[in-house]
């Protein structure tokens, strides 16, 4: 049996090839970059098209009430909670993530005295750095940045926080959730998780890990469409003592009322600020329709076993790349990375060749292995396609070369 008859074989027999086509894919394109942007949702389609025709066209501004507009924040977060371990009331979606951060830090820090620092880690996703750069300005405090290896030893009694991506963006590399929380609560530190590359990629299970704070984006694995708001995550515990310094209408304790002064809702609804962007979370909301009939432990095996055979072929047939994405499952989310000098020309070359991934500066080749809509056939032509890219120097052609890089 051909390489290809053995990817074939193993598709015939996936259980979850049936996903597949509850997305929008072009045929002649493999796609390798769902952990940037997901593909569309067929069903986002028709609850598009609902919302701007008779939502919005007929029912016009009824339609915060008819059509629960004004639900869509708490509603979409209790389904996204399903996908995170978190009960009913721990998840509101809102804002971008880059606004979360900035609400989560400054809400907590107002309730912590004494402190003199943030923690994060060097050569994280570079939003989150800049926000905590910004709120511990704001706050009179020092952001720290840290090598991933030593940023529990540097957790002492005045750090105000941990800032950290439970899975990184560029090496897939995931953080021991339970082990750096519970290492944090020893000395009386919260710990915010950034979760954008780990829902829909990777099991979670919040409250057994101990986190009480998280936030995430909406268009990655969720599958919500460029742009789609992001959510937050806080403990039932933790949620009365905060107080967000984004103090808009939607997070008063009587939004209609009109009062002047500022009086925060109960629970979570107090981190909404303005009116939520109802279309862009009626579309999030089909993504996340999708993910939560899926079953999150079947999609997590079938996660491993595209690394394994990604990772094997292209020992194989590509050995000029290095992979650096952990090898140990239990470590890593759901993408896998390999380092090449000339990585941002292959990867040009490759979209040209009808495989879509990404490259991530300095010379990060980086492919997303999303298990609703990937099989077996896709990584094994995927590296097909790059192997022979390799054999004959494509990559070398001048459509394909550094000089065309943004900077």
């Amino acid at each position: 049996m051909s390489g290809l008859e053995e990817a074939r074989a193993r598709d015939a027999a996936d259980p979850l090839g049936q996903w597949r086509k509850h997305f929008e894919l072009p045929k002649d394109v493999t796609y390798l970059d769902g952990n940037s942007l997901g593909p569309l949702p067929r069903k986002a389609k028709s609850v598009m098209q609902d919302a701007v025709e008779r939502q919005w066209g007929h029912d016009l501004i009824r339609s915060w009430n008819s059509n629960d507009w004004i639900g869509a924040p708490q509603r979409i977060g209790g389904k996204i909670a399903g996908l995170i371990g978190a009960a009913a009331g721990e998840v509101i979606v809102a804002d971008s993530v880059s606004v979360n951060i900035f609400k989560l830090i400054t809400a907590i820090v107002r309730q912590r005295g004494g402190t003199t620092h943030i923690i994060s880690e060097t050569g994280n996703f570079p939003t989150d750095a800049h926000v905590a750069a910004g709120a511990a300005d704001i706050l009179g405090l020092e952001l720290k940045l840290l090598p991933r290896d030593e940023i529990v030893s540097a957790i002492a009694d005045d750090t105000a926080m941990l800032l950290l991506t439970h899975v990184h963006y560029k090496t897939g590399t995931r953080f021991d959730m339970a082990a750096v929380t519970a290492a944090a609560k020893a000395k009386g530190v919260p710990v915010i998780w950034d979760l954008s590359h780990s829902t829909g990629a990777v099991p979670l299970d919040l409250p057994r890990d101990g986190a009480q704070y998280a936030v995430g984006c909406g268009y990655k694995y969720l599958n919500g469409g460029p742009g789609a708001p992001a959510f937050i995550y806080v403990a039932k515990d933790h949620q009365e003592a905060l107080r967000s310094p984004l103090q808009g209408w939607m997070g008063h304790k009587r939004p209609f009322a009109f009062e002047d002064a500022y009086e925060p809702a109960s629970g979570l609804d107090r981190m909404l600020v303005g009116t939520p962007s109802i279309l862009s979370m009626l579309a999030m909301e089909a993504g996340v329709d999708i993910m939560a009939d899926a079953d999150m432990q079947a999609l997590w095996e079938k996660s491993q076993a595209l690394f394994d055979y990604m990772a094997g072929l292209m020992a194989a047939r590509c050995p000029q790349f290095q992979m650096v994405s952990p090898t140990d499952a239990a470590e890593r989310g759901s993408h896998i990375s390999f380092a090449h000098e000339h990585a941002w020309p292959i990867n040009n070359a490759l979209i040209a060749h009808g495989v879509i991934g990404d490259f991530r500066a300095p010379d990060i080749l980086r492919l997303g292995l999303t298990p609703l809509y990937l099989g077996f056939e896709d990584i094994w032509r995927t590296v097909d396609i790059l192997g022979g890219i390799m054999d004959s120097d494509e990559w070398q052609k001048p459509q394909y070369s550094e000089a065309a890089k943004v900077t």
